[in-house]
């Protein structure tokens, strides 16, 4: 026989599991009355003279029915199954009711809930004493056998009892275990999503910082060049100009890489605070006239240099979209004992003519976060007099 074959016939076995074992018990009270199998309960038996052993099927046959009927009511079915059991005690005494009994049973204290089950065990607890007391009261039992027979059905049925008690409990904990293990899967699901979003936030942040600022110096350098008449030495600073962006472009665009291939969490930091004299140099031959002012002798830590020098570029790359040609103020301030403060402050100026320079926002938005990520405080807008934009890191972010 095939595994395929196999699977079919255990699934079909499960799904008419109750007819087949109705079944099998008709089978077996039909072959114990062909035996002679009866008067097993005579003790309590009333009848007055020796009955036929076929006799036992006139209350067995009728109690298989019972079993088809165990799952869709099994509280009716239970105490029919007992009554059916107590006629045949006092009547023919066969075996097949007390299977039935015991079958049904099962079931319903495997599909009972905890306060069911307290309660049927009081009543099995009481059927045992009952037993007892029919043995030594109605009989002409001893003592020491009617305590037999109440220890026998105590066995019988206790242990039919606590089998099912047994089974459905370790149903409850397999399934509690199912939904746990699901409840994990689903944890460890949303844990790597929110991770994947993390990196690919991280990832916008420093491709942004890293190559876009660098890339649209290069386009407007580029832009300025062609929209005017051609002049050798002004032809010859822009490409300079082209040529020390996108030298910076690849250089970052390394780092970046090589972190990702080699690990970390953030880049190995690159700018500094020196590095402002370079950026305010490139923003001057893009059309902007620039002051930068660095004042304080404090240390500054490379996370908070490297987050003063992006905010330093993002704001001055901002002023060549929007402002061309303005006047902008840097001021750095770093004293000892106190945040570090950063304005980039522009008067005057005009936007660019190409509309596709005009960006998307995101480089404030980025800096918003990154800058609160460490603690700081980030303000952009509007003035009197043009645009500004400050930040604030907490001394905690030093070295």
């Amino acid at each position: 026989m095939d595994d395929d074959t196999t699977v079919r016939l255990r699934a079909w076995c499960r799904r008419h599991g109750d007819g087949l074992t109705a079944a099998g018990i008709a089978l077996f009270c039909v072959v114990a009355a062909a035996l002679g199998f009866d008067g097993v309960w005579d003790v309590f038996s009333v009848m007055p003279d020796e009955v036929s052993s076929w006799w036992t099927l006139a209350t067995a046959l009728p109690g298989t029915l019972l079993i088809l009927a165990k799952r869709r009511a099994p509280m009716l079915a239970l105490l029919a199954a007992s009554a059916l059991f107590l006629v045949d005690v006092v009547t023919v005494g066969g075996l097949g009711p007390l299977v039935v009994l015991l079958d049904v049973l099962w079931t319903a204290v495997f599909l009972a809930t905890r306060r069911t089950r307290n309660r049927m065990l009081v009543v099995l607890a009481i059927a045992v004493a009952l037993t007892f007391a029919a043995a030594l009261l109605f009989t002409e039992a001893t003592p020491a056998i009617a305590f037999l027979l109440a220890v026998q059905m105590g066995a019988l049925l206790g242990t039919d009892y606590w089998w099912a008690v047994a089974v459905s409990q370790a149903n409850e904990l397999t399934e509690l275990h199912r939904q746990r293990a699901e409840d994990a899967v689903l944890a460890a699901e949303r844990d790597r999503a929110e991770a994947v979003r993390r990196e690919r936030e991280q990832m916008a942040r420093e491709l942004h910082d890293a190559v876009a600022g660098h890339v649209m110096a290069m386009a407007i350098r580029s832009e300025a060049a062609l929209s005017t008449p051609p002049d050798g030495a002004a032809d010859r600073s822009a490409l300079r100009a082209v040529r020390d962006a996108g030298l910076a472009a690849h250089a970052e665009l390394r780092s970046m890489i090589a972190v990702l291939r080699q690990g970390g969490e953030e880049p190995r930091p690159m700018l500094r605070l020196d590095d402002l004299e370079g950026i305010v140099d490139t923003s001057r031959r893009a059309g902007l006239s620039v002051r930068l002012v660095r004042e304080g002798d404090g240390a500054v830590g490379a996370t908070a240099e490297q987050a003063i020098v992006r905010v330093v570029r993002e704001a001055l790359a901002n002023c060549v979209r929007h402002a061309s040609g303005a006047e902008v103020d840097v001021t750095v301030v770093a004293n000892i004992g106190e945040a570090v403060h950063v304005q980039v402050a522009s008067r005057g100026g005009s936007p660019v003519s190409q509309r596709d320079y005009s960006g998307n926002g995101w480089g404030l938005s980025l800096l918003t976060e990154r800058v609160r990520a460490l603690g700081g405080t980030f303000i952009a807008g509007p003035t009197d007099e043009g645009w500004s934009v400050r930040a604030e890191l907490p001394a905690a972010v030093r070295a």
